[in-house]
């Protein structure tokens, strides 16, 4: 008898979706020979819930489903994430659980004993821990299930431990010997390589077989990997699933043999996948079909539009180029050639008379004042009302093409170029912008080769570049790297990266002073270890000593 991993991407509150692809999913399996079947962490009503799970009508819509699911899928065992609620002292109402269903019932409920709270988990707010686990028996095996960071504290793996328990641990020493965990693990880069060596650690460790199923999709600022796998005793990968993509795989846990799904390779394809893959979920999740982004005819719009044109097709997809009184003719030549490489529509709307109206009227005030970054403001700002006139009209949401380089120091304006409901590349740093056209341009080029080569600049000043204002990106964004992602000090950045002190105090006085701005932007896609957003939880008031 065969064991499935139905490696799904749920939609937080679709009861009814989540519910019909774990059926579909559930008689695949049983079609293929499958007496049980694995499905994502909190799959039933969709992962991260956050704060919908205080509310009792979500919790009870979940129960119904789930009975649903148990009534539609006899003839096969289903485990899958849910809610349930909580009787402890806690004084939280709900637990993060795994249901066993089997003959149209209920025949076990197994809660989540590890919460995380680092990062972007915050499951201690919301959630009660469960205080133990228990095994149960199938195929002949007995089965350690746990749920997803209940197989993240493995003391042989990690050299610091976060939790004082190890539930899987545990359950081996009750006699389990079959490793079963229900996954919600977001993808980051270098994520996949880092949970297949912990989970390896932990089947060699204790002797055991290690199956692993995860969520795949984008779920707000989430993507969500999938490349669910299962290991044999020695750690070695005997079944996997793709990644960024449903996909459904049987393995047998006698002979330990199954499907291995090829899964994608490398780190600047992988990031692709996951940025075009949360897009797309982004905009179906929220009820958009069609996107609008402004053609700079720069490498971050350039490479924005090309992963809108993979998410939801180039038909789905406007390019509108916005010149300005110091846009160069190569600049609009390059958003052009762009779109027409793409296919999307392209329109070319200039913002030279209402940025001399905008001056007409602030001239009785600004009377006597230098030019200075307001007037390159009002560019930007003009060029955000025009993107947001547009998806007004047109029910179309905007992406955004701001980097992190530029997000981390304030390079961008407020209600001008940040203005989007999504901001795609906010997580990406400038030198991966360029890695990441590469790429695409390995595939098919389309993106200008001018658009790659020239040096980069806002164009909101005669002869502007980006270096007028800012380090070298190479340097900018080790130091980013280095303080975002790891917190070190000035001192040890400059003495490990060899880079001049007072440069890196002044990239760390900028990225503090900006805070302000990144926590009014959109929301984007992580793809780091530490992306900006919910995941960074840094005051704006507050002074910065370096």
């Amino acid at each position: 008898m065969k064991i499935a991993l139905g490696q799904i991407d749920p939609t937080v509150g679709d009861f009814s979706g989540n519910a019909a692809r774990i059926i579909e999913f559930s008689r695949r399996a049983q079609g293929a020979g499958a007496g049980m079947i694995l499905f994502p962490e909190l799959s039933v009503c969709g992962y991260p819930s956050r704060d919908l799970v205080e509310r009792p009508s979500f919790v009870a819509r979940n129960q119904e489903t789930v009975d649903k699911i148990a009534a539609e899928t006899r003839g096969i065992a289903v485990i899958c994430g849910l809610v349930t609620p909580a009787h402890s002292d806690t004084g939280k109402r709900v637990m993060n659980s795994a249901a066993l269903l089997m003959d149209g019932r209920i025949a076990l409920i197994q809660s989540k004993m590890l919460l995380p709270t680092y990062d972007v988990f915050d499951e201690m707010r919301n959630f009660a821990p469960a205080k133990s686990q228990q095994l149960f028996s199938f195929c002949g095996k007995q089965m350690a299930l746990g749920i997803c960071e209940d197989a993240w504290n493995d003391k042989q793996f990690w050299p610091r431990r976060l939790y004082t328990v190890d539930p899987v641990d545990a359950l081996i020493r009750q006699g389990g010997n079959f490793v079963l965990n229900i996954s919600g693990s977001p993808f980051w880069i270098g994520k996949r390589e880092l949970r297949r060596d912990m989970l390896a650690s932990i089947a060699r460790q204790h002797k055991v077989p290690v199956v692993m199923v995860n969520q795949v999709g984008g779920d707000d600022s989430l993507v969500f990997d999938g490349s669910s796998i299962v290991l044999n005793r020695e750690g070695e990968i005997i079944a996997q699933g793709k990644s960024f993509e449903e996909d459904l795989v049987l393995f047998d846990p006698d002979t330990l043999t199954g499907d291995m799904h090829e899964q994608i390779a490398g780190d600047d394809a992988s990031v692709y996948a996951a940025l075009v893959l949360g897009t797309r979920d982004y905009m179906r999740k929220c009820g958009f079909k069609k996107a609008i982004v402004g053609l700079s005819g720069g490498i971050d719009s350039a490479l924005t539009a090309v992963i809108a044109a993979d998410a939801v097709g180039p038909d789905n997809v406007i390019g509108v180029g916005m010149p300005g009184p110091y846009s160069s003719q190569g600049s609009i030549d390059d958003a052009r050639k762009l779109a027409a490489n793409l296919g999307i529509r392209f329109e070319l709307l200039s913002i030279n008379p209402a940025y001399e109206a905008y001056r007409e009227i602030l001239k009785p005030v600004f009377a006597g004042q230098k030019e200075d970054v307001t007037e390159e403001n009002i560019q930007s700002r003009a060029r955000g009302m025009l993107l947001m006139a547009l998806s007004n009209k047109f029910g179309a949401i905007v992406l955004s093409t701001g980097n992190k380089s530029e997000l981390g120091v304030g390079y961008c304006t407020l209600y001008g170029d940040m203005v989007g409901g999504l901001a795609v590349i906010s997580d990406v740093p400038k030198t991966l912008v360029y890695r990441l056209s590469a790429y695409v341009n390995s595939r098919r080029a389309v993106i200008p080769k001018a658009t790659l080569e020239k040096p980069p600049s806002a164009e909101l000043r005669p002869n502007q570049k980006d270096s007028d204002s800012l380090p070298p990106y190479e340097i900018l964004d080790a130091v980013l790297e280095d303080y975002v992602e790891d917190s070190h000090p000035a001192e040890q950045i400059a003495a490990e990266r060899g880079i001049d002190i007072e440069t890196v105090k002044r990239v760390i006085r900028m990225l503090d002073r900006a805070e302000y701005k990144r926590q009014q932007a959109a929301p984007g896609i992580k793809i780091s270890p530490k992306a900006f957003g919910y995941g960074r939880r840094i005051p704006i008031a507050a002074k910065s000593e370096i």
